[in-house]
């Protein structure tokens, strides 16, 4: 609790204290009226004078329809009436209500706080063998900065020297920290866990990772949604509305019964109930409720890694009821991989040895991915001194000897050109054929692999309602059929180029009914033209990626698919929220309405109306922050 919520506090407790011991005194038989006037007055200017302020001010502006003007001639009339413990609770219980709603608000605001707590303040810069410490704004791209354990890395830079643990939840949501060393990227705001980092800086601050999320969830809030707009603009003629119609139940059924019935006007008694639908009406749990359900729901999402850019791409996310899927980094790792060793007529040791041998003097991927899995699987590298007379046939592969017996490793054109029989792999994926000494020894699977989780996603999203997936890629048809199938996805399409992927959901949104929504998940780098096109773009596995962090209207801070389906979940459920709050304050207070104009609703009821239903609507708001179990 800050300081002026405290005090709010102090005021609440001091003014009900006061209005309790009044109430017990017998005022009444020591000096009357005016005596027991001036002392209520005491409690009531304590806890009301600053609606009253603000109420003045707002008449001052001519923006007199508020909340604050509502208390004040409420509360004022109640009291000229005599009926002065009704108009100081109606202050001290609206006091208690702000003050309820000013902490919920302050704890959805130190969640997001909490989690973005990834501004550095300062940066270790080493100049002349001495490290300074200076703003991260002052440094420059080529500088070296130092990173002790336990500090944050303030800029995104390339590793110089040093080995060490980050822990990335701040921006992933997960609890897996991530080793790195000299020679890898890091980007900023994760915390260094072990070793001293030497970083060599690649960007400027302002246009580092940290920078680009921070002023992503500080400008989410002005991106409204449909429902918030619709919350603003009933506010806006609906309290005026309900301030005549007060005036009017004060004024038109006295002077109907003086007029035409001829009976007695009982002023009091219909100022008293348009003083109680004054309080009724006050619409402050829809005011403060649905944004409130909505910074909720998305400080909720940021604390597992999903940050989304505004309530309005939250309320069409709760729409979504198809998905399409980028495949290479999205529904696999993107990653050349061995992945099998097939028909070998050798241990798999052995040949995998002198394919990494003959493959060690070139950087082409699927080389690299030969030469790491051989690294991955002997704990060392390729000994190069092994191999002679290396020769590399364009399009085709690599022969050369190794400890003197000639080796061949490439594709099935190469073994036509050695004369070598080979056989054909029964799976999707880039093989390379061996040949040893002349004869066939088996061949090498290398394949992009499927992520773990990618399976258990697309069940997930099925489980939450999606109708229809569809994987779109520009790799081969075979490769996009086999891995769709793996994935049980409903539509595959290969061989797309990038203009040709924005044709398919042009295709897939003419499908789809008016209310449903489609959403695009990609790698926001390559795929930024579809991702804009799509109803709702979501950048997957984008830690560190300045297009996707730009392009997406929702980032997944970390590659993880299962995440797609708990962004919808989150977003459904926050939506599900705001129309819970709405229906019910709505229906709560046109209830009350009717019973305060008819006499039936008193001061204590029109209290509930307000300040009760705002307490539940603001409670109700609070669970969208919870998402961990969704």
């Amino acid at each position: 609790m800050n300081k002026k919520q405290k005090k709010v506090l102090i005021k609440i407790i001091i003014s009900a204290t006061l209005v309790l011991v009044l109430e017990l005194l017998p005022i009444n038989g020591i000096l009357g009226g005016y005596f027991k006037f001036g002392l209520f007055l005491i409690p009531y200017l304590i806890i009301g004078y600053d609606i009253l302020r603000k109420a003045f001010k707002g008449i001052l502006n001519r923006q007199v329809f508020d909340e604050n003007f509502l208390m004040a001639v409420a509360t004022i009339g109640a009291i000229a009436l005599g009926e002065y413990v009704e108009g100081v609770a109606v202050m001290l219980f609206y006091q208690i209500g702000e003050l309820f709603q000013s902490y919920a608000v302050g704890k959805s605001r130190r969640n997001i706080s909490e989690l973005m707590d990834i501004r550095p303040d300062y940066a270790n810069v080493e100049v002349d063998g001495k490290i300074t410490s200076v703003d991260p704004d002052e440094v420059e791209p080529g500088t070296m900065i130092i990173v002790q354990p336990g500090e944050k890395i303030p800029i995104d830079g390339m590793i110089e020297e040093g080995r060490a643990t980050l822990n990335t939840s701040a921006l992933t949501g997960e609890s897996l920290p991530r080793e790195v060393e000299a020679g890898d990227e890091v980007i900023s705001g994760c915390i260094n866990m072990t070793g001293v980092l030497k970083i060599r800086t690649t960007r400027e601050f302002s246009e580092s990772t940290v920078s680009k999320i921070l002023d992503l969830v500080e400008n989410s809030s002005s991106k409204k949604s449909k429902s918030e707009n619709f919350i603003s603009k009933f506010a806006k003629y609906y309290t005026p509305v309900v301030c005549y119609l007060a005036l009017a139940l004060a004024l038109l059924p006295p002077i109907i019964r003086i007029t035409l019935m001829d009976v007695s006007p009982l002023w009091g008694q219909w100022i008293y109930r348009a003083l109680t639908f004054l309080v009724i009406s006050c619409p402050c749990a829809l005011v403060i409720s649905i944004p409130l359900s909505f910074f909720a729901g998305i400080g909720g999402a940021s604390h597992e890694g999903i940050l989304v850019k505004g309530s309005n791409y939250l309320e069409t996310l709760s729409m979504a009821k198809y998905v399409v899927f980028d495949k290479t980094g999205t529904m696999t790792h993107g990653v050349f991989e061995v992945s099998g060793i097939h028909h070998n007529q050798m241990e798999d040791e052995q040949l995998l040895e002198y394919a990494a041998l003959v493959e060690s003097f070139s950087s082409h991927p699927i080389s690299k991915s030969i030469q790491q899995a051989y690294k991955n699987k002997s704990k060392k590298v390729p000994d190069k001194t092994r191999v002679s007379d290396v020769k590399e046939i364009s399009g085709k592969g690599v022969i050369a000897k190794v400890d003197g017996l000639p080796i061949g490793a490439g594709n099935a054109k190469l073994m036509d050109e050695l004369g070598i029989d080979y056989k054909e792999c029964h799976e999707t994926g880039t093989i390379v054929h061996m040949a040893v000494n002349g004869d066939y020894a088996g061949h090498i699977l290398i394949a992009d692999v499927i992520k773990e989780n990618a399976a258990q996603a697309i069940v997930s999203l099925k489980k939450c309602g999606i109708k229809k997936t569809v994987m779109l890629t520009g790799d081969e048809k075979k490769v996009a059929s086999s891995v769709g199938e793996k994935l049980n996805i409903d539509e595959t399409y290969g061989e797309l180029l990038p203009a040709e992927k924005v044709s398919k959901v042009e295709e897939l949104l003419e499908q789809k009914a008016k209310n449903e929504k489609l959403v695009f998940v990609g790698d926001g780098i390559n795929d930024a033209p579809v991702i804009s096109r799509a109803d709702i773009g979501i950048a997957m596995g984008a830690l560190g990626s300045d297009a996707a962090i730009e392009a997406a209207d929702v980032v997944l801070m970390d590659d993880e698919p299962l995440k797609i389906s708990k962004a919808i979940k989150i977003a459904r459920k926050c939506m599900r929220i705001v129309y819970e709050n709405i229906y019910f304050a709505i229906g709560i207070k046109v209830i009350c309405l009717i019973l305060g104009a008819l006499g039936i609703a008193n001061m204590w009821l029109a209290i509930f109306a307000d300040v009760g239903v705002m307490v539940i609507a603001v409670l109700n708001a609070i669970r969208a922050l919870f998402v961990k179990r969704l």
